[in-house]
């Protein structure tokens, strides 16, 4: 795999930065024309490993190659990869058709192959008819179509894409996202995409690699991520989670001051009986009503509370119960969400195979 165009391999990456170690010990395979994602918090080593990968940063020790070939200490310009940078960095004298052109014009490419390669570009990214015009005359998305195809012009093995996003509007956001997903799955190109945004994580990747404190926490699919968090941390980071904290018991049990709550997922062998742990579920996998659940029929996990808000968030209704000491969210599609008002005493039920069992972590990033 590793010679492939495209194909990524890091092995024991190392960054410093005095005494602060922005990557530690990272290892990474990327498959040929694979987009991945890394996503985490400020300062987790994401844009680090970037700049690692475009060359505009150097590891202290370990290793990168692309497409087969050590980078070393070879500068952007020798790499076969581009980077798209959250501010985009468009010349703001020169026209659209100029801006995608500069990279091809400094490697002294002919001016017919220019012509046509930044035509096709301009193609890719529905920009022929704006190719006359300065990035001030274009919206938000227009100069990030812009960015992309200059990026793409080179026709890399790699495209680097740095919080690329961040700048625009949750609706232009949304509709770059599947842009991006559709050009990149056309291309063939490997997307490596840095974001601290679930959703564009989500929306976007094959595969996610969530890191914390420069190492990565979990890699895996969308799915996976999501619905098998392998730690506290990546549970309440990715998605919103309903935390539960107690003492272990028999089995996975963890006894609350809201109840005892039984497990169908979690770590084996399970944390010992006494050792502190915590539950986790998610928003839309509990059933709220306003009756106590059949005994013959009723999940294994319920706890009793009063409805604190009802929010109306599009297809989806958000409830928020009080309960002993906190606060448990609960998400309801809109066609078939109970019609309850604030002040109601209700009932949050879940399935044992939704629940899922961690052993407490000493660290802020676990919600409390």
């Amino acid at each position: 795999m590793s010679g492939e165009r495209g194909a990524i391999e890091i092995v024991g990456l190392v960054k410093r930065f005095g005494d602060v170690t922005a990557v530690d010990q990272l290892d990474l395979s990327v498959r040929a024309g694979e987009f991945i994602c890394l996503l985490g918090p400020s300062g987790c080593g994401k844009t680090t490993t970037l700049r690692m990968l475009a060359g505009f940063e150097f590891p202290d020790s370990g290793s990168i190659v692309i497409s087969g070939r050590s980078m070393g200490d070879l500068p952007p310009h020798r790499r076969e990869v581009n980077t798209v940078f959250q501010a985009y960095a468009l010349f703001p004298h020169m026209t659209v058709a100029e801006n995608i052109a500069y990279g091809l014009r400094q490697r002294r490419t002919s001016k017919q192959e220019i012509s046509r390669r930044v035509g096709e570009a301009l193609e890719m990214v529905r920009m022929s008819a704006m190719a006359a015009r300065r990035p001030r005359q274009l919206s938000g998305g227009q100069q990030q179509r812009v960015a992309l195809a200059r990026a793409l012009v080179n026709a890399p093995s790699v495209l680097l894409l740095d919080e690329p996003l961040a700048a625009l509007d949750r609706k232009l956001s949304e509709e770059m996202q599947i842009e991006l997903k559709l050009m990149q799955t056309e291309l063939g190109i490997t997307f490596v995409f840095v974001t601290h945004d679930q959703g564009e994580a989500l929306s976007m990747s094959d595969r996610i690699a969530v890191m914390r404190d420069g190492k990565i926490e979990q890699l895996a699919d969308p799915f996976t991520v999501y619905d098998s968090p392998a730690s506290v941390f990546v549970a309440s980071f990715i998605g919103q989670q309903n935390f539960f904290h107690g003492t272990v018991g028999d089995g996975r049990t963890v006894n609350t001051p809201d109840g005892v709550f039984s497990a169908g997922r979690g770590p084996d062998p399970h944390p010992g009986r006494g050792t502190k742990g915590l539950v986790a579920v998610r928003p839309e996998l509990i059933t709220l009503t306003d009756d106590t659940p059949d005994r013959a029929t009723r999940p294994a996990n319920v706890v009793s509370g009063t409805l604190a808000s009802v929010a109306h968030l599009g297809d989806v209704i958000q409830y928020v119960v009080r309960v002993v000491g906190h606060e448990v969210i609960v998400r309801a599609p809109r066609s078939n969400a109970p019609r309850l008002q604030p002040g109601t005493s209700v009932q949050c039920s879940w399935s044992v195979g939704d629940t899922h069992l961690f052993e407490a972590e000493p660290s802020a990033a676990v919600p409390p």
